[in-house]
């Protein structure tokens, strides 16, 4: 049985992230966990009257990356459904931002996150969705 406890009990005991790719998974949702929830509340704290669906889009997508992180670690069925439903919504919000942040800029005065795809983060939100996605499908036919 591969080694859990890099990442705590919970995924040691429920069958969460253990292998090397979901490890990597893992350790970028929390980067942009942080990353996001850095910017927004940045964002909302000081220049909220700029852009504010924009700020709070970018807290959005923090709180939608702490959600798969956690669901994630935490694996099991619950997990991973938790896992399915975050990242689903985290790839239709970078889909329908990206899309709309290109064909109304006006829409979006300072980016978010999830603006022309992820643009500003070298189009990662745009893959990392596709990628959990991809593992969690792999991981479910597995059980």
């Amino acid at each position: 049985m591969p080694d859990r406890s890099a990442l705590g009990p919970a995924a040691e005991a429920s069958g969460g992230a253990s292998t090397g790719p979901a490890r990597v998974l893992v350790l970028l949702y929390g980067i942009f966990a942080l990353a996001a929830g850095a910017r927004a509340a940045v964002q909302l704290s000081t220049r909220f009257a700029e852009a504010p669906v924009a700020y709070l889009l970018s807290a959005l997508a923090a709180v939608v990356y702490v959600v798969a992180t956690v669901a994630l670690v935490r694996g099991g069925r619950g997990g991973r459904r938790t896992a399915l439903v975050a990242i689903t919504v985290e790839l239709v919000g970078v889909l329908v931002v990206g899309t709309l942040s290109l064909v109304d800029p006006a829409a979006f005065p300072d980016e978010t996150v999830w603006s022309g795809y992820g643009r500003g983060y070298g189009f990662v939100p745009l893959v990392l969705p596709v990628l959990g996605l991809l593992l969690l499908r792999r991981r479910g036919t597995a059980d």
